[in-house]
């Protein structure tokens, strides 16, 4: 079982930045891949980003790539979201997930088992 805990969500003007965290409570971190997935009001839930077990490897939304980082700490047992020159577009609630580790990293929201809450990411224009 893993449960995820999203933080650093909040409200920011358009080209600001946030950093987004998930805590994982799981037994070996490093077995998992872990992703981001954001949803909109209105709309369906959309890949952001995933990092692999080790975090050598990495996969962007084409949407955000550029603007966006994953990273992870697998001695915290947490991965990050730094997301850069926000956009409006950007407001949605951002989950974390997981799955254990498989080649390739996925962006499938299907292949993922295990999802946090989500925090609310807001970008005034």
């Amino acid at each position: 079982q893993v449960q995820l805990v999203e933080s650093g969500g909040g409200l920011v003007r358009a080209g600001d930045s946030l950093r987004l965290s998930c805590a994982a409570s799981v037994r070996t971190f490093s077995n998992y891949d872990m992703a981001w997935f954001r949803q909109a009001p209105g709309k369906e839930r959309e890949f952001v980003a995933a990092i692999g077990w080790s975090g050598t490897n990495t996969l962007y939304a084409d949407y955000v790539k550029g603007r966006f980082t994953i990273s992870r700490d697998n001695a915290k047992n947490t991965v990050y979201l730094q997301m850069m020159s926000l956009k409006p577009d950007d407001t949605a609630v951002y989950y974390c997930t997981a799955r254990l580790y498989g080649s390739p990293i996925s962006d499938l929201p299907g292949d993922y088992l295990y999802w946090g809450q989500g925090t609310q990411a807001t970008v005034s224009s």
